[in-house]
């Protein structure tokens, strides 16, 4: 019977996300390289244009800022890779391209050197220079910029970032030198072969040095705006959308295709897939679950579901009581029952999720925990075993409070999952929603009990999902201290053998499901609703990294 009613309470909806973080880069060559085409060609020849090329796009949420070195958000990083361009981007599947470097060489895995290409501008006309990245990394290091994302510098290893962001050294002190205007070098203290991976994150986007010297935090108003992607800003009306325009600047700009761009801060699902519906949008943030069949059934053409470098999770307070007690964490997660969620709820191809690293990760094979091989109903009488060992009973139940941002597919697992807490384990859960912002700032602040939280690699490879759990790791919201866990991790990000490393990445995995900071709920698809008319998507592309430059509208 219990079974029946939580099924009943699944099928009302639930979903998808607003992740935490950016996404980045598959496998590179260390050569140069060459840019792919940017339109598929059909069997006549180029596409059949429309008259008009401007994309409408949903973006969940209101950017908390359009300052790569100040966000930490999928929305931001949908918009930021528009307006500002790396050393490297990507392309539709998902591997490393030139960006702003033309090519690349390194030593030992330590020395990178980037060779800049000579007709990337800012969009008003200077020239983008190696002393602009030099400038932009060492903000993103500096204390003083208070950068969300400062660690991800640390874990690339540059020389000295580490003990910069910690302020025990001089920000000029980081591994990065312009050699000249067009030679950027990049000093390691530790071999890191993935480093030009992620060199395509958000947070290692440039920025201009005047502008942001002249305006300060208002930077990135339309009216000030100067940035080196296909897009500026030309107008922003909070909480309403941010409108996109053709950078005339662009080193390739003749082979972009769209003239304009418009995000729009859709929180509600079925308000966003209703306008869709109506014409006024081309591609959705994401779509209500309970809508998912009906729209498979009466708009198969419209519906994208893809492979997403993504897991949901929810994420404990150890340093809160009763969440410092690893019986209540472990308690909690074993009474999820994640193939309901997964095949009754979701039904579009997500993977129940027992580790934090999802399973499409490269080079990643992962083991799994020894609770995860239970049987649903072993894991309900241990769950129930645990809380009551923990002193949490009929005369004595648990009660706290779950924070999750304003989404109602968030909204919709979270009372599913509640309900399967209730039904099982007698909890009482009050949910506590907050918009975008507010979300982020009360979870880095630690001012919760249990949390919804979602991560997208920043880049493919297992250390973008595992790094987010080490104690000095300063965004996401985190509130994991183990000693053993950095230990393991440490060895990890200074090993040189890749098998010892793969090993080493499992026996995170493996700490984790003992201390149980989190609880893994699924893994990953992107749905959204996409309009036939939009060519050029990427849907190979793990890790959603969409650039406007390279989408164009069809005739139809």
């Amino acid at each position: 019977m219990k079974l029946n009613t939580i099924t009943r309470t699944l099928f009302m909806g639930a979903g998808l996300s607003l992740a935490l973080a950016g996404c980045s880069e598959p496998e590179q060559k260390q050569t140069s390289q060459t840019a792919p085409e940017q339109k598929t060609e059909t069997a006549a020849g180029e596409p059949q244009l429309a008259d008009v090329q401007e994309l409408v796009r949903g973006n969940g949420a209101e950017v908390a800022s359009l300052d790569p070195h100040k966000t930490q958000g999928v929305p931001e990083s949908h918009v930021i890779r528009d307006l500002l361009e790396g050393l490297v981007n990507q392309d539709a599947d998902g591997n490393v391209i030139p960006g702003v470097a033309e090519r690349w060489e390194n030593k030992d895995n330590k020395v990178f050197t980037f060779y800049l290409r000579d007709e990337a501008q800012w969009s008003n006309g200077d020239p983008v220079t190696a002393q602009d990245f030099e400038y932009s990394f060492k903000r993103v290091a500096d204390p003083m910029t208070a950068s969300p994302y400062s660690w991800y510098l640390g874990y690339t290893h540059m020389e000295n970032a580490k003990a910069i962001i910690k302020g025990d050294k001089d920000k000029d002190t980081l591994g990065v030198k312009a050699l000249d205007d067009h030679t950027l070098q990049i000093t390691l203290d530790a071999a890191v072969p993935y480093l030009v991976k992620m060199m395509g994150h958000t947070t290692m986007k440039p920025v201009h040095k005047e502008t942001v010297e002249k305006h300060g935090d208002q930077w990135t108003k339309p009216e000030n705006f100067v940035g080196n992607g296909a897009f500026v800003v030309d107008n922003w009306v909070i909480n309403e959308r941010i409108e996109l325009t053709r950078n005339e600047q662009y080193w390739d700009n003749e082979n972009t295709t769209l003239d304009k761009v418009t995000f729009l801060p859709i929180e509600n699902q079925v308000a966003e897939m209703n306008r869709y519906l109506a014409g006024e949008i081309d591609m959705t943030y994401e779509i209500p679950n309970e809508h998912f069949r009906r729209l498979k059934s009466e708009h198969p053409d419209d519906l994208s579901i893809v492979g997403n470098l993504c897991s949901y999770y929810y994420l404990f307070n150890t340093k809160r009581e009763p969440f410092d007690d690893v019986r209540v964490r472990k308690a909690l997660s074993y009474a999820i029952d994640r193939n309901v969620i997964t095949d009754a709820l979701l039904g579009q191809g997500q993977k129940p999720a027992y580790f934090l690293t999802p399973e499409i990760t490269a080079g990643f094979e992962p083991e799994l925990p020894e609770y995860a091989k239970m049987t649903q109903e072993e894991r309900d009488a241990e769950a129930k075993r645990l809380l009551e060992e923990a002193g949490f009973d009929e005369s004595n139940p648990l009660d706290f409070s779950l924070l999750y941002n304003t989404s109602e597919n968030h909204k919709k697992l979270a009372v599913a999952i509640g309900q399967m807490w209730k039904d099982k384990l007698g909890v009482s859960v009050d949910l506590n929603n907050q918009e975008w912002k507010t979300y982020l700032s009360t979870k880095d602040e630690g001012n919760f009990d249990v949390a919804r939280a979602g991560w997208c690699g920043d880049y493919n490879e297992a250390s973008t999902f595992l790094s987010l759990m080490r104690s000095t790791n300063t965004s996401g919201g985190v509130h994991y201290d183990s000693q053993a866990y950095d230990a393991i991790m440490q060895k990890a990000m200074t090993t040189t053998d890749e098998a010892e490393r793969s090993k080493l990445y499992l026996d995170a995995e493996a700490q984790m499901a003992k201390d149980m900071p989190i609880a893994p709920i699924y893994q990953y698809v992107k749905a959204r609703l996409l309009s036939p008319q939009v060519g050029g998507f990427p849907a190979n592309n793990a890790e959603e990294k969409i650039f406007s430059k390279d989408l164009y509208i069809k005739a139809e």
